[in-house]
């Protein structure tokens, strides 16, 4: 094990022993048996350790939405990423919590990695006609649910007594912003032009080969995201 796997290991052990999401350099360098110097040269500074403990600990969730084939449904694909998310935040209080603490200064790139997954299952929701907003809005909007829910359930347990509770939210989120696959048209005539638009929007991104200028498209997708958020 070389010396950067030392010091990630016995972060990653005090991390799971510490009552906080926080773990002291000088601490991690007794623990790692290396000097401060060689923990500076490796990672920068401490928010860069804690970044890197976080992508690592991440590691093996990402790996697994990675390989997840997309389904026929990508509304039940938003809706088992959700599940998944909440099963890895439990599963792995430390690492989740430092993920989305305040004193991680350098934002971890598994957290960038997910929100790009998500995204992409969106976009996929949006070319099937099946999103009422722009993906870009509806992956904050998911995002922001799933995060505070994990988090509200891990520093909170006791205020959280139903076991239902991450699939009602769910469930409440997701039917805000989708709608059904056997729905013909969009409900109303004030839903019909932003689904319209957030269809045509994320059907011309998916195209291989572009209708239009590069200057055309942006202005173009410009348009459709303002209808579509409407």
């Amino acid at each position: 094990m070389d010396a950067r796997e030392k010091i990630l290991e016995a972060a990653t052990n005090l991390l799971a022993k510490a009552s906080a999401a926080d773990v002291s350099t000088r601490a991690v360098c007794e623990a790692a048996g290396v000097g401060a110097p060689m923990l500076y040269r490796l990672f920068g500074d401490k928010a860069g350790l804690l970044a890197a403990v976080v992508d690592r600990g991440f590691e093996e969730y990402l790996a697994s939405k990675r390989a997840a084939r997309p389904s026929d449904d990508p509304v039940a694909d938003l809706r088992s990423g959700w599940d998944n998310h909440m099963r890895f935040a439990l599963e792995h209080p430390h690492h989740y919590r430092l993920m989305h603490s305040p004193e991680l200064t350098v934002p971890p790139a598994a957290a960038q990695e997910a929100h790009a997954l998500l995204h992409g299952i969106l976009e996929r929701c949006a070319a099937a006609g099946r999103l009422t907003v722009p993906p870009a809005l509806a992956t904050q909007m998911i995002m922001s649910a799933n995060v505070g829910a994990a988090l509200s359930m891990l520093t909170r347990p006791e205020q959280y007594p139903d076991p239902q509770f991450s699939e009602r939210l769910r469930d409440a989120v997701l039917d805000s912003l989708t709608r059904p696959a056997d729905t013909a048209e969009p409900s109303g005539p004030d839903n019909a032009v932003p689904v319209a638009a957030a269809t045509l929007a994320a059907r011309l991104r998916a195209e291989q080969a572009p209708r239009f200028t590069a200057a055309e498209s942006a202005l173009l997708e410009q348009w459709l995201d303002k209808l579509s958020a409407d």
